[in-house]
Order: C-alpha cells, then structure tokens, then sequence
C-alpha cells in the first residue's frame, strides 16, 4: 500500500466520522432554534422598557440578564436593538442586553454542553456573563468619545 493510499483510506474515514456527527447534532440544533424563537417571539419589546431603564448598573445586569435568557443571533439583535433604544431604553442597557443576547445562551446551554463537554459550556457561559458588563461599559464610553 502507498502512502497516498493510506492517507485517502484515513480521509475517508475522518469525513464519515464528521457526517455521523453533524447527523446526530441536528436535532439537538432544532430543538435550540425553536426554543431560542419561542423565547424571543413569546416576550414583546415593550417588557423590555419596563425592566430596563431604571439606573445605570441595574440596566447592565437586567440587561445582560434578559440578553442570556433571550438569547438570538446577529442579525435580529440590530433591529431589536434599534427598536428598544426607539422606545427610551439607555444605550449602555441595548448594549449588555445585546452582548449578552449573542454570546451568552441559557436557551442554547443543553446543545453547547452535550457537543462541546458540560464544563467547557458552563466556563464559556459564565465568562462570556462577566465580559457583558466590561463589554458594555466600554463599547458606551467609546461611542461617547467618538460622538
């Protein structure tokens, strides 16, 4: 047997390894989308300017609270973000709410730590919490000395 062979017969394997992976993840992922709409379409944007707005720290933490229950992706967090900053919301709270609603996913926990190990899911979660709040306080500092 060649060289070239061997290292064929391997790829072979290594991609069927991959695509039984990728198989045996899509329910899980299925399931994590529809939780994580069902979430974000069950609570209205008006229950946002409620619960935020009412102080400075208060609005990161409930913030960054609602950002990791709520959690989305990229793209719907700008115009939700628009439309809560539309309604009165405090730029430094769309900020943690947003941070938190990408990288932060309470929703997404059960997926993250069945396909990545338990401890690595709850580390990342916890740390990425943590760095809402720096992220927030920085990213407002930085949009006020620009503007």
């Amino acid at each position: 047997m060649t060289m070239f062979s061997i290292k064929k017969t391997k790829l072979k394997k290594s991609f069927q390894k991959a695509a039984r992976g990728i198989v045996n993840i899509i329910p899980l992922l299925i399931g994590v989308v529809l939780l994580t709409s069902l979430i974000s379409k069950a609570i209205p944007i008006s229950f946002y300017n409620s619960v935020l707005g009412k102080g400075f720290f208060r609005d990161v933490f409930w913030g960054n609270i609602l950002g990791s229950i709520a959690a989305g992706n990229p793209v719907t967090s700008y115009i939700l973000g628009g439309e809560i900053l539309n309604q009165g919301v405090s730029l430094l709270a769309v900020t943690a709410f947003l941070v938190a609603w990408v990288t932060v996913g309470v929703a997404q926990l059960p997926f993250e730590a069945k396909v990545l190990g338990s401890k690595f899911a709850i580390i990342r979660n916890l740390l990425s919490f943590v760095f809402v709040f720096l992220v927030a306080f920085l990213t407002v500092a930085l949009v006020n000395l620009i503007c």
